[in-house]
């Protein structure tokens, strides 16, 4: 397996968005933001239009010739993790650099981890305290079930958490520590029917909220169980806005792709629900598009923005949601059809989006390029300082 570090300001364009005058990418507060990696600034600089509600987006190629980057995370020092879902490898992207662009180095390869269709090596966590205790969580796919684990870069991984449905197209994988400092995971449902996304018997289907042992965790909906939320078909991608709203993407719905804000207990609808709908013994999405428009993955937060990344969209969405909770205007499109599909979404310590490809599968259509990991950077609100 091979991959090429991506030249500094490689494939750098300007893209103009019109937002609401309401959002500002900003840096995050000092005590949130780890050490920004040595970035190199972009070949054009974005420029403030006229219009205050019109702003420039920087895209520069981070990394390149990876092999279907699945999840990305941070490190203390700014370096990211990225994992490959098909390789079982592990890639530590930064904070180096040279004249070539961030260095990517290979910081672990799971055996464990056995990849066929949409499984296989998928979200990844980095703990809270990994200062001290130098611990990372995966969701990874073994040959008959879903698991989390844990492990320190270069030792054995340890499962805590066995037994989620596996199958060909659902197995969710979203993973992340909450602003509670417990661990979230998003599962699939796995079957064709529907059947576990519903039943408080099986944890298919679900957000999952739970301790770095993988037991339940303290305030879940029912005691000692680990389900936090229900009735979703296949979770890719979780995040927390400045409010502490969790947003998860469902993808693979036959009729849409949904992004939702999470709440404690509730049925999200799968199989009853697709997309938008006014059914009352259900949570309707913040959004929803056609899956051929969407079918995306993951999510990230900035501020009152929300970015979802889609994969057969092949497009970013950019929401602006108020304090309560609505969403302001109509949602914008970035980056739709340039870099194909699009699967993970975060933001960066410095306030910067980072998003990875997914054209390296049998769904896609790879260039000599591909897969990569790209930065955004947005002109008027000082995201991305390095």
């Amino acid at each position: 397996m091979r991959f090429r570090r991506g030249r500094a300001a490689v494939a750098t364009l300007g893209t103009v968005l019109v937002l609401s005058s309401g959002c500002s990418f900003g840096p995050p507060d000092a005590d949130e933001a780890g050490a920004p990696p040595n970035l190199p600034g972009p070949s054009v600089a974005a420029t403030a239009s006229a219009d205050p509600n019109e702003r420039e987006v920087a895209v520069t190629v981070l990394a390149k010739g990876l092999e279907v980057p699945w999840g990305i995370a941070f490190l203390p020092d700014g370096a990211a993790l990225v994992t490959e879902r098909d390789t079982g490898r592990i890639l530590k992207v930064g904070p180096e650099s040279d004249a070539d662009g961030l260095t990517v180095t290979e910081a672990a390869r799971l055996g464990e981890v056995r990849a066929s269709g949409d499984g296989g090596l998928l979200g990844i966590a980095v703990s809270p305290d990994y200062a001290t205790d130098k611990t990372v969580f995966v969701y990874y796919s073994t040959a008959s079930d879903n698991r989390i684990g844990k492990l320190t870069l270069g030792g054995s991984l340890q499962t805590i958490l066995t037994g989620l449905p596996r199958s060909t197209d659902q197995n969710g994988g979203a993973l992340a520590f909450g602003p509670d400092g417990f661990l979230y995971a998003g599962t699939g449902d796995g079957t064709p029917s529907g059947s576990q996304a519903p039943s408080a018997k099986s944890l298919g289907g679900k957000i999952l909220r739970m301790t770095t042992a993988g037991k339940a965790a303290p305030g879940n909906p029912v005691k000692a169980s680990l389900i936090w939320a229900s009735g979703f078909r296949n979770v890719q991608g979780l995040a927390w806005d400045q409010n502490k709203r969790l947003y998860a993407t469902d993808s693979t719905q036959p009729e849409y792709g949904e992004l939702n804000v999470v709440v404690k207990g509730k049925n999200y609808g799968w199989p009853k629900a697709d997309g938008p709908g006014t059914n009352a013994a259900y949570t309707n999405p913040l959004a929803s598009w056609p899956s051929a428009e969407s079918t995306c993955g993951g999510v990230a937060t900035v501020e009152s923005m929300v970015a979802t990344a889609c994969l057969l969209g092949k497009r970013i969405y950019l929401l602006t949601v108020t304090g309560n909770g609505t969403v302001l205007g109509t949602p914008q499109q970035l980056l739709t059809g340039k870099y194909g599909r699009l699967r993970a979404l975060v933001a960066a310590p410095d306030g910067s989006l980072w998003v990875s490809t997914s054209n390296q599968e049998d769904a896609g259509e790879p260039d000599p390029e591909d897969d990569r990991l790209i930065r955004l950077v947005f002109s008027d609100g000082g995201a991305g300082r390095s």
